[in-house]
């Protein structure tokens, strides 16, 4: 099954199985089963049952996963293994960090160069990957034909970063903006809302607390 026949609630579990798979000492078990991997991620064995038989078929009876081999699979259909180039916009402090974040390229992400409203700040991040005008955008994402694109702007400003975005071809956008955004049928639009996991691990706490 192709990744884009898969539910997005899937698509978000996968890869918490393979952080998780890579987590376990190389001399431990080899094989696995879904019963463990549900155990060890407290989620439900049916659940994970379901989900592994998506992306695998090294699954047996009694036996379970060739742990090597599960982890070779996720990551195959993840698309871990093939490189996407990615443009980012807003050279900000969370753009910047993002920029030097070298954990990227182990999920198959390079961002190749960022672009912001403030002329001054073109030049050379210290990751080494340069930062343009966003005049330079729209010639940027034609030429070397990017497909996603990621946005760390206030969130006033958006919306009319990914219209722009999506005008010179961009097909995925990862959304840190505290906003909604409107994109048409096609485009994939995935936000890091830190105010709902903010008010999650809040609730968490509070009822650790009151218990």
């Amino acid at each position: 099954m192709k990744p884009n026949e898969i539910s997005k609630p899937v698509l978000k579990r996968l890869p918490s199985y393979l952080a998780y798979l890579k987590s376990l000492p190389e001399d431990g078990p080899a094989n696995i089963s879904a019963t463990a991997l549900a155990a060890a991620l407290d989620m439900g064995e049916v659940q994970v049952r379901k989900d592994l038989a998506l992306v695998s078929d090294g699954g047996r009876p009694k036996v379970g996963y060739l742990r090597e081999s599960l982890i070779a699979d996720l990551e195959q259909f993840l698309g871990y293994n093939n490189t996407t180039e990615a443009v980012l916009v807003g050279a900000g402090k969370l753009g910047r960090a993002l920029l030097g974040y070298g954990g990227f390229a182990e999920y198959g992400l390079d961002i190749v160069a960022a672009f912001d409203a403030d002329e001054s700040l073109a030049g050379q991040d210290e990751s080494g990957r340069p930062i343009y005008g966003m005049d330079k955008l729209p010639a940027f994402c034609q030429e070397k034909k990017v497909l996603m694109g990621i946005i760390t702007v206030p969130a006033t400003a958006a919306q009319g970063v990914c219209n722009l975005l999506i005008a010179n071809g961009i097909k995925a956008v990862w959304n840190f903006a505290p906003i909604h955004l409107d994109v048409p049928p096609g485009i994939l639009v995935q936000s890091e809302n830190m105010a709902t996991s903010l008010a999650v691990l809040s609730v968490h706490l509070s009822a650790q607390i009151r218990g």
